[in-house]
């Protein structure tokens, strides 16, 4: 395909600017044969000095249906067969009228504003120094002197850890993909459910800007599994996740890095050696989360490692649907979206999530969900603690608008029932359209043999996020 990125109706050529962006070539890359208009507008302090930036590298002329990819250049598992980009992304006006966005961006933009959200960042990052050593300490405890650490103790803490690592992790994907950050962006991994290296993409550049239209990639976690009959869903996906870990995400591994031979590294970030801290990060969270479970295995310790894996995998998996109504089916409607104003849809369908009802500790618990509708309304800050200090501000200017602030969520007794009541109780997809009874869904020789094929998946790294 073309060279070719477009804002507001006009293609752009950005190939010489790869190198120069400061958020780092991977998003430039990712976004060739897209539409940036949104991606501009809402990833950047300031979007009026990068559309001027952007004049420079102006084709002249308006993008044609050839320039766009229908599917994104991405794995065609992440959206339904029916998707074309070209006609499901939302086309926001960020022109034409005032936007809450902008209101909100003024009053953070001051020097005043901006020093203290450099120190909530710092804190952070300190927070999850501390995080990291506790999680050797932990493991080290129980692999040494596993009296000083029993199994439910050692469980519920592996949990908090995984998954508060992962939430840091979740804000490493959204800072600038330079320098080490290539690197330790991966410790979103940590938790068993995402891969980092698509998550930049699918997280950062589909869910982000066009949440909860059909672009979302997140409305299709639970896709696969849905077509499972209801009482296989939990062993069945265990297995799944289990066989991701033995062999699963190293086959995929190995296949991305095939394609970014095959395809040219250039594409994505300019030359090899740019991209390399992508690809050594990636596969060092791989082999650690492989040697984790074979170092205990070996010690004869299997069943504590295998408890807190099952236990981070839910928690985990749910968490990523609980900060939206992804179960309401159908709720996209791309016509409607766009005619709203981009930072109000994303206040209206985003919840903030309590786990304890501390938000600098639910901050981490959450995997960075605690404040999620100002991370949702500003995706470029670098931390949740700038998140938390920002929400005064983004709750002031959205009530401004209309906006109502609704009390958060609390994930165990809010969300929780009802993600497992819809996700884990419902008839599968075949059984709901044929109108089998329980027997017949769950014995039915075309259920038995996609139950059979959802490990085999596990096992190839397909069904990933």
């Amino acid at each position: 395909m073309p060279n070719v990125w477009v804002y507001n109706g006009e293609a752009y050529d950005l190939t010489d600017f790869m190198k120069k962006h400061p958020g780092g070539e991977f998003f430039i890359g990712r976004m060739k044969n897209r539409d940036i208009t949104t991606v501009v507008n809402i990833f950047h302090r300031n979007p009026a000095k990068v559309k001027k930036m952007l004049q420079k590298y102006a084709l002249g002329r308006k993008t044609t249906p050839e320039d766009l990819h229908p599917k994104y250049n991405a794995p065609p598992f992440l959206f339904h067969d029916t998707f074309d980009g070209r006609r499901d992304t939302p086309q926001f006006d960020f022109e034409t009228k005032e936007q809450l966005l902008d209101r909100i961006r003024t009053r953070l933009n001051t020097k005043e504003m901006q020093a203290k959200v450099d120190r909530m960042d710092f804190l952070f990052d300190a927070v999850t120094i501390t995080l990291v050593l506790l999680y050797i300490l932990v493991q080290a405890l129980r692999l040494t002197v596993a009296q000083f650490m029993p199994i439910y103790l050692f469980a519920p803490l592996m949990v908090m850890l995984r998954i508060s690592l992962s939430g840091a992790g979740h804000y490493y994907n959204h800072r600038p993909q330079v320098r080490f950050n290539k690197f330790f962006a991966h410790v979103f991994d940590i938790n068993y459910v995402p891969m980092s290296f698509v998550v930049i993409d699918g997280h950062s550049l589909m869910h982000h800007p066009y949440t909860q239209s059909k672009v979302d990639v997140k409305t299709n976690v639970f896709t696969a599994m849905m077509e499972l009959p209801r009482y296989y869903r939990v062993p069945l996906h265990t297995v799944h996740k289990l066989a991701h870990v033995l062999t699963g995400m190293l086959v995929r591994t190995v296949e991305i890095s095939y394609y970014a031979v095959r395809f040219g590294v250039h594409n994505f970030y300019g030359t090899w050696q740019r991209g390399l801290p992508h690809y050594i990060g990636m596969i060092f969270m791989r082999v650690l989360l492989l040697g984790e479970l074979v170092l205990f295995a070996l010690r004869g310790d299997f069943v504590a490692w295998f408890v807190q894996f099952v236990l981070t995998t839910w928690i985990s998996t749910f968490m990523i649907v609980a900060s939206h109504d992804f179960e309401v089916e159908d709720s996209a409607n791309t016509e409607q979206i766009e005619q709203q104003d981009w930072a109000v849809f994303q206040i209206n369908n985003s919840y903030d999530l309590t786990m304890i009802g501390n938000k600098y500790i639910d901050c981490f618990l959450s995997a960075g969900l605690s404040p999620h509708r100002v991370h949702h309304v500003l995706p470029y800050q670098r931390s949740g603690f700038a998140n938390i200090l920002s929400e005064d501000i983004v709750r002031e200017e959205a009530a401004k608008f209309g906006v109502p602030w609704l009390a958060p969520k609390n994930f165990f007794l809010d969300r929780l029932p009802l993600l497992v009541n819809h996700y884990l109780l419902e008839r599968s997809r075949m059984a709901d359209e044929k109108n089998f009874g329980l027997l017949t869904e769950h014995f039915h020789p075309q259920a038995l043999k996609t139950s059979f094929d959802y490990i085999l998946k596990g096992f190839a790294g397909i069904g990933s996020i």
